[in-house]
């Protein structure tokens, strides 16, 4: 298949029958801003909730990620607890890798590990082709979700390919992924064969969430803030485009729409420590540009040419602060998420696992009781 090919969204899906087209959440990553900013937070599944710890006891997490029914039920759980815009699909970004048949764990208090780094021309040829009948049990935990959450759109996700790449050259985590970027100029060939590879399974796990139900797309770029901006727009930023041509082309129809009768999948980009990438990220396809908490909204409004969504950019560390100090946070973010054309409000990164669940929902609530400024 080409995976720039134009193909219809089911007759079924959520953005096609109308439960989510108008959805704050849609409209505002469309560019329409609305009565009251959307939120959802990045991680609010998981870690920091009872109900998800007293699930997980005893299961392996990616086992978590391949079970539908657990899966579905960890994505709904913050949804039900903290009333968000949103929920957010409960997975890893190395599923992909692990479906495709590669030797990848998740140890806790650590992350992604591999069984062997790919440091070598023959390791990446050696990687094995992605079977897409394999993402099953991706799609079944996407629609048992999609049915549960009525007219809340689901998000689905998948780690960007230089993250991918750089847990694969490093074989885990890193602090400033060296081996990964020494690859990318000493070895330009095998780089470029590698973000191929994770470009392609990264972009399968994507697209199998969307069909499958979800409404709009975010790719994670995690480690993108470890590479200079030139870099990024050569040795990266094309297998990213390459990755999102296999959403591009997902479209819905509206009924009765005044303004555009075919739409597409709103997509969303986010990278962490990315302040100088900004425009490249939004450059490669996104609608969306996620911000993390180093950077001002109105600055990065200001560097995107004040025409692009934004979501962020709360720090994830004033969730611990005093209420009066995180509500201070909460309406200066709000304020300077009025410098772009919408605004969905997030983290500038993921909930912290000792996160107090009732801080989180507080935080929802006034984000919806506090109604959203005009654009300046």
């Amino acid at each position: 298949m080409n995976t720039s090919d134009v193909a219809e969204l089911p007759a079924g899906h959520p953005l096609q029958t109308g439960r989510t087209s108008a959805s704050p959440l849609v409209t505002t990553y469309q560019g329409v801003r609305g009565d009251v900013t959307p939120v959802w937070l990045m991680r609010q599944a998981g870690r920091s909730l009872p109900e998800y710890r007293a699930l997980r006891i005893g299961t392996d997490m990616l086992d978590a990620c391949l079970d539908p029914a657990m899966a579905s039920e960890i994505t709904l759980q913050p949804w039900r607890r903290h009333g968000v815009d949103a929920a957010i699909f409960f997975s890893d970004i190395v599923v992909p890798m692990k479906l495709a048949g590669v030797d990848v764990s998740i140890v806790a208090g650590k992350g992604p590990v591999l069984g062997s780094a790919v440091r070598t021309a023959q390791d990446v040829a050696a990687l094995p082709v992605l079977d897409e009948s394999a993402l099953a049990p991706i799609s079944d935990a996407v629609a048992l979700t999609v049915a549960a959450l009525g007219d809340t759109p689901l998000i689905g996700f998948a780690g960007a390919p230089f993250t991918l790449a750089a847990y694969m050259v490093e074989g885990g985590p890193s602090k400033d992924h060296i081996a990964a970027r020494t690859m990318m100029h000493s070895d330009p060939e095998t780089w470029q064969a590698l973000m191929q590879w994770t470009s392609t399974v990264t972009g399968a796990f994507l697209r199998a969430q969307i069909v499958a139900g979800a409404s709009a797309a975010q790719l994670f770029d995690s480690w993108a803030g470890a590479l200079s901006l030139k870099d990024y727009v050569e040795k990266v930023a094309p297998a990213s485009k390459l990755a999102l041509a296999r959403v591009h082309g997902l479209t819905y129809s509206i009924s009765g729409a005044t303004d555009a009768a075919v739409r597409t999948v709103p997509i969303v980009h986010f990278g962490v420590g990315t302040g100088e990438l900004l425009k490249a990220m939004h450059d490669v396809g996104a609608d969306v540009v996620g911000v993390d908490y180093r950077i001002p909204l109105d600055e990065a409004s200001r560097r995107l040419g004040g025409g692009v969504p934004l979501q962020g950019n709360l720090d994830p560390a004033l969730l611990a602060a005093p209420w009066p100090v995180l509500e201070a946070h909460i309406l200066d973010v709000l304020e300077r998420g009025t410098a772009a054309p919408s605004h969905v409000l997030n983290l500038g990164h993921g909930v912290p696992p000792d996160a107090d669940p009732a801080v989180i929902t507080r935080l929802v609530k006034f984000v919806h009781d506090n109604a959203a400024a005009p654009a300046a």
